[in-house]
């Protein structure tokens, strides 16, 4: 059997494992991200891909799902099929009049203008190249969100978690 490759630790490695198509269309994105960024926010390699996350140092409560992790915000990566950009603060967590409903309407609108075709799960975008994502929507987008305010919506979510009741479960 062959050896498990060690995960990748850093971005440039992580960067270095793409074909230079996705490496250059991948570090695009980073641009515009990194340009429209508060400056709270940190780079790293969350979830085997590039990620901007809140630190503990600025919210030691950390994810929700795993306290231990910071507070993530946007994760880029590529699989075998497509790239793909997370954008958590479209997430809307099942609440339709919350603050990320409302970033999610905005961004379908502002998307839908564009003429592109949006491929998008809950706050998930896969592109197969850099044409089909409108990257002056993705730098609008990430400047609406400064940590401070990624911070409440993830606190707001937090209450309405606690406010409903589990589901049932199969016989």
């Amino acid at each position: 059997m062959p050896a498990k490759s060690k995960p990748v630790q850093t971005v440039a490695d992580y960067l270095a494992t793409l074909p230079e198509d996705r490496r250059a269309a991948l570090n695009a994105v980073r641009e515009v991200i990194r340009r429209h960024l508060d400056p709270i926010y940190e780079e790293g390699i969350t979830y085997g891909m590039i990620g901007y996350y809140v630190p503990h140092s600025v919210y030691p409560a950390g994810y929700h799902c795993d306290p231990k992790l910071p507070l993530p915000f946007i994760n880029l990566g590529s699989t075998k099929t497509a790239m793909s950009l997370h954008l958590m603060p479209l997430y809307t967590g099942g609440d339709p009049t919350g603050p990320a409903a409302k970033l999610n309407e905005w961004f379908r609108a502002e998307w839908a203008k564009t003429g592109l075709k949006l491929d998008m799960g809950q706050a998930c975008l896969r592109f197969k190249k850099l044409e089909d994502l409108p990257l002056p929507l993705i730098g609008k987008t990430v400047a609406k969100v400064p940590a401070a305010k990624w911070i409440a919506i993830n606190e707001a979510f937090a209450k309405l978690r606690q406010t409903r009741k589990p589901a049932a479960k199969k016989k």
